[in-house]
């Protein structure tokens, strides 16, 4: 019997639909008293192994060979932590003509939070980009995340409304930090049994998310999360998402080539600098926003599937480019590698 495959033409990614299904669940069915308890502590250690997980998977030597093209990863690093967040202030403006400031919060959030790595890497080989750059350029995101993005959210969301708290800090190392360097620490004895049962474990990884997104909104529907949402405020969230992706991608695209990064480069520039991970975002709001968590991850949700089908078309053009332009001498990086995922993935 054949395995049944999700339709390749289908433009929705097969997790959002279940991320949505999830987010339905709880809409419907939401934990309530002792479940509501028990859901919450589940949640906790799910996402503490998923940020062990996290460090499992890092390769230390592969980060440090990454190092020597230090001006790419400087590039994604500013996009990510400096240009999204400047942007994401300025979107203020639109507070409260298309969006509320529970709204503004999470989508303020979202621009704090590190970039993708599967995702990157998958559409950087799919235009043909360089992948080990991708690889690389997404891991120090994703590390640097875990320290920054927490520290950002405290800066500039404070303990307004969206409910963060500097306490939460704590809880960033205790729940997000320590595992991570366990994970890290024991990779020399576990990487090899992760390796081989990478797509089991993707599995857990990704059933952790939604165990994260149904307690999120079942929180969320305590506080009376949809009437908060009308359709009028969605509609103009998706407006002003769209948007910040447009900006992010036209300068994480023109601006290699103003630095001069090569083609291949600036394709794994535009791809890494432009994109937000739901895998991370996910489960820092909820340890940093708390019974706020649904609000908070409503945007990053919204805005990740649209990351995915905007750059799966981006990657496909890119793929089709007659010529590769030669990279600045010195700065030539290997070509997409034989055998990288090129499916769409959550990161």
């Amino acid at each position: 019997m054949k395995r049944l495959r999700w339709p390749k033409w289908m433009p929705i990614d097969p997790y959002i639909v279940l991320l949505l299904a999830t987010v339905g669940l709880a809409t419907l069915l939401p934990a309530r008293g002792a479940a509501a308890d028990v859901a919450s502590g589940a949640s906790t250690a799910a996402i503490a192994f998923l940020f062990f997980l996290y460090g499992a998977r890092l390769s230390t030597r592969e980060a440090v060979d990454g190092l020597k093209h230090w001006r790419l990863h400087l590039t994604v690093l500013i996009c990510t932590f400096v240009l999204f967040p400047v942007f994401g202030l300025a979107l203020r403006g639109v507070v409260p003509v298309l969006l509320t400031e529970p709204l503004y919060q999470g989508l303020l959030f979202l621009t704090l939070v590190p970039s993708t790595i599967q995702s990157s890497i998958a559409f950087t080989s799919i235009a043909r980009g360089n992948v080990p750059a991708a690889i690389c350029a997404g891991s120090f995101s994703s590390l640097a995340g875990i320290v920054l993005t927490p520290l950002l959210a405290a800066a500039l969301l404070g303990n307004g409304g969206a409910g963060f708290s500097t306490d939460a800090l704590v809880k960033i190392v205790l729940q997000l930090l320590v595992p991570f360097l366990a994970g890290q620490l024991l990779r020399r004895w576990i990487g090899a049994f992760i390796t081989r049962h990478k797509k089991v474990l993707g599995l857990v990884d990704r059933g952790s998310i939604l165990l994260v997104v149904y307690t999120a909104f079942s929180e969320g529907m305590a506080q009376g999360i949809w009437h908060q949402v009308s359709p009028v405020r969605l509609a103009g969230l998706l407006a002003v998402e769209a948007v910040l992706l447009a900006v992010m991608l036209a300068l994480t695209w023109y601006g290699g080539k103003a630095l001069g990064f090569g083609r291949e480069d600036r394709i794994a520039v535009q791809f890494a600098g432009s994109k937000k991970s739901l895998a991370s975002g996910l489960p820092m709001a909820s340890v940093l926003f708390a019974s706020h968590a649904s609000l908070a991850v409503l945007p990053l949700m919204l805005f990740h599937q649209m990351q995915l089908m905007v750059c799966a078309v981006i990657a496909k053009r890119r793929a089709r480019d007659p010529e590769r332009s030669p990279d600045p001498a010195g700065e030539s990086a290997p070509h997409a590698v034989q055998g990288q995922p090129q499916d769409r993935v959550l990161r």
